[in-house]
């Protein structure tokens, strides 16, 4: 029943049982596991929620520890995995924006789209997601539901063993207390040929960026623009297959897509997807031929298809490792919220570092076109760039996270005359951590390289 809390620190040994006690309900709902931490799925101590706005009954008084053994009211696993392919939002219907999610509307506004005024098509957004600070789940402006689940876990663990510091396989190479990633997803011709200045100004601070790619119908793509890209090390990957809205209208349609999609990845030597307007449907990720994808929003309150996967960190679903969106995408930012500051994304930032989690940002060449928008994204980059310098953060493409987090899931803590050591492919950057229970919290540290 460990295994999520196994796979996501990385520590030695085995972890104490964890027992499931009692039989679970039918059906799934809400119910809380501590303070701030909001639970989806089958409990064997309480009647569950319909929706997540409280009050929810809280079951970690429920969890005790006997004998070295966990005793739960609930399978962690399920709990965890519901959050990360958010199976919980497909039930919740308090949540849902019936007309964003209505594919008939959906497709309506696509093939009418190019013929609407910019400022029409920005005031439709508006109406449509106007709700969006009436959802109670997840939370705003970023989500670690997942996280508090997993270190709570493991303080529970931790007492199981009487323990109160255990080793693990820190989340970043080299000891970086965070992760920060810049992503360009480029929709429109005028954005295409915007690129090459993008790629300047993030070459000013020297950070480099992946663009992806819309392969059919919105623009052509020079060869030229893909050597450029290539030769100044900046990242291919591709954005949906035309950008119509329509990639998950059916399992039949998404199939007949998906192997245009892998062509073109192919072609491109694209190891990334991300699709148009982040809709997606986790259960047909199979058919995707890439190493990771970037579709699902940490918490979706802004997005046409609403949800989130309440995580900071890498998560797999199936063979692909998703990269999920933490932060609010610059579109989101500048026409529905009307914000052109970095306070937003600043206040991201500092959640999300002080989780040690994936910071991922979206900034299209499109939307940065207007010198005022511009501004703002190189007061984010001269932001990142003082942060990387200063605290450690490692800004990556996202095929080196990708890498990363692989190497890491296949590296093993060891205990050698007393000492803990990673072995494994990779551990040259890989450092020793150490989880501490203080009260019923963990507090990690990360042990120096010598």
């Amino acid at each position: 029943m460990i295994r999520v809390v196994a796979e996501y620190f990385r520590c030695p040994g085995d972890l104490p049982d964890f027992k499931l006690v009692g039989t679970l309900s039918e059906p799934p709902g809400y119910f809380a596991f501590g303070p701030d931490t909001v639970c989806y799925g089958k409990s064997a101590a309480a009647l569950t929620s319909k929706h997540a706005a409280g009050p929810l009954q809280d079951l970690l008084p429920a969890a005790t520890v006997d004998g070295g053994v966990v005793r739960l009211p609930l399978d962690p696993n399920e709990i965890v995995e519901n959050l990360l392919y958010e199976r919980y939002h497909r039930d919740e219907l308090g949540t849902r924006n019936r007309l964003m999610d209505n594919s008939a509307l959906r497709d309506v506004y696509y093939r009418l789209r190019r013929f609407l005024p910019i400022t029409l098509r920005r005031q439709l957004h508006k109406v449509a997601l106007s709700d969006w600070k009436n959802i109670a789940f997840p939370s705003w402006p970023v989500d670690g539901t997942v996280e508090r689940i997993l270190e709570r876990l493991l303080a529970l663990s931790m007492r199981a063993q009487g323990v109160h510091k255990v080793p693990f396989i820190w989340f970043w190479p080299d000891g970086a207390t965070g992760c920060v990633t810049m992503t360009h997803d480029v929709e429109t011709l005028a954005g295409r040929n915007f690129c090459s200045q993008l790629m300047d100004l993030d070459d000013s601070v020297r950070i480099k960026s992946s663009f992806q790619i819309v392969p059919e119908k919105r623009y052509a793509v020079p060869q030229t623009l893909l050597d450029e890209m290539r030769a100044r090390r900046f990242e291919i990957n591709i954005h949906d297959l035309n950008h119509d809205g329509q990639l998950f209208v059916s399992y039949e349609e998404f199939m007949r897509r998906a192997e245009r999609i892998n062509e073109h990845g192919r072609i491109y030597g694209a190891l990334g997807f991300r699709s148009g307007g982040l809709y997606r449907n986790h259960a047909w990720y199979d058919a995707l031929k890439f190493s990771y994808d970037m579709s699902v929003p940490n918490t979706g309150r802004l997005e046409p298809q609403r949800g989130g996967c309440c995580s900071l960190m890498p998560f797999f679903i199936g063979r692909i490792l998703e990269l999920p969106l933490t932060t609010t995408q610059d579109y989101s930012l500048f026409h529905i919220l009307n914000d052109y500051s970095i306070q937003l994304w600043k206040r991201q930032l500092s959640a999300i570092t002080e989780k040690h989690g994936l910071a991922t940002f979206l900034v299209h060449p499109d939307y940065i076109l207007d010198e005022r928008a511009r501004r703002t994204y190189q007061a984010l980059l001269e932001h990142l760039a003082r942060m990387r310098d200063d605290h450690k953060v490692w800004i990556a493409l996202p095929h080196e996270v990708d890498r990363w987090w692989r190497q890491r899931r296949h590296l093993t803590v060891e205990c050698e005359d007393g000492r803990y050591r990673i072995q494994g492919e990779g551990r040259e950057r890989a450092r020793l951590a150490f989880a501490t229970l203080v009260d019923d919290t963990i507090a990690f540290t990360v042990e120096e390289q010598t």
